[in-house]
């Protein structure tokens, strides 16, 4: 496939049921990168996609049923970070974190041979991330026009150990909200509740307090926005990436984030 018969960087899965005001965002679980990129990877355990949110999109399959509409990612964060501000600014100050086109891994080995140019970086932006963020808005303001509001959740996972973005993760469940800005107390406050009955351990704001999307989208009007962020063992083996829907965990975790989800916004 050439870049100009490029895949849509998103699919979007519609509701089939009845519509709720809710939205959910992958933005990290694709997998897909075009050989004119991944032919300057550093190494070739980079090829194996390190860092992916893996089987997210599949593990949130039961989302329609629900009533609620899913955009997730095709193309992998090495090509673009579809969770990083389109100017490239930092998230956490100070901090170590991989930028729009990440130059290194979360453990801080290079990703690149020969590390991407500003033009390179704008072409995938206006290729990949545009595209995304453009179908995410629409999204959320088609809701907020039906419904008089909106709620996004933005969903990811990451590896338990330690990496150079934060010490080993002792808890299960990461929620953020911006520190109290991007929702409501019920929106995370029942996510906590819900997780917690379930026997997960979860923390708010620390290490991740939610990405560009949680906070850029949870500063439109009548919108709330949250970033789940989930340990990869509590639904898989972080040591075999490609067996995680395979898993026992996979389907017990699918049914824990279905009653847990459910349970949100039943009300709404």
């Amino acid at each position: 496939m050439s870049e100009n018969e490029q895949e849509n960087p998103y699919v979007i899965r519609e509701p089939n049921t009845e519509r709720l005001p809710v939205v959910v965002s992958i933005p990290h679980t694709g997998t897909r990168v075009p050989e004119g990129i991944s032919r300057f990877f550093a190494s070739d355990d980079l090829h194996e996609l390190p860092n992916t949110d893996w089987h997210l999109h599949e593990l949130y399959d039961f989302l329609p049923e629900l009533g609620i509409t899913t955009i997730h990612a095709v193309y992998n964060r090495f090509v673009v970070d579809l969770n990083r501000p389109p100017e490239n600014r930092p998230l956490y100050p100070g901090r170590f974190e991989t930028g729009l086109v990440p130059l290194h891994t979360f453990h801080g080995e290079p990703v690149w041979t020969h590390e991407p140019d500003e033009d390179e970086v704008e072409r995938r932006r206006q290729l990949y991330h545009a595209p995304y963020h453009e179908q995410l808005q629409k999204l959320l303001e088609q809701t907020r026009e039906e419904f008089g509001r909106a709620v996004l959740i933005d969903a990811h996972s990451i590896m338990s150990s330690p990496t150079r973005i934060n010490d080993e993760l002792l808890k299960d469940i990461y929620l953020g909200d911006g520190e109290g800005v991007s929702c409501d107390e019920w929106l995370i406050g029942g996510l906590e509740a819900g997780f917690e009955a379930a026997g997960l351990r979860v923390a708010r704001n620390y290490p991740f307090k939610g990405g560009y999307i949680t906070r850029h989208y949870g500063a439109m009007e009548q919108v709330d926005a949250v970033q789940i962020e989930m340990a990869q063992r509590v639904y898989m083996n972080e040591l075999d990436p490609a067996g995680g829907p395979r898993h026992e965990r996979f389907d017990q975790t699918r049914q824990i984030l279905r009653a847990v989800i459910q349970d949100v916004v039943k009300g709404l």
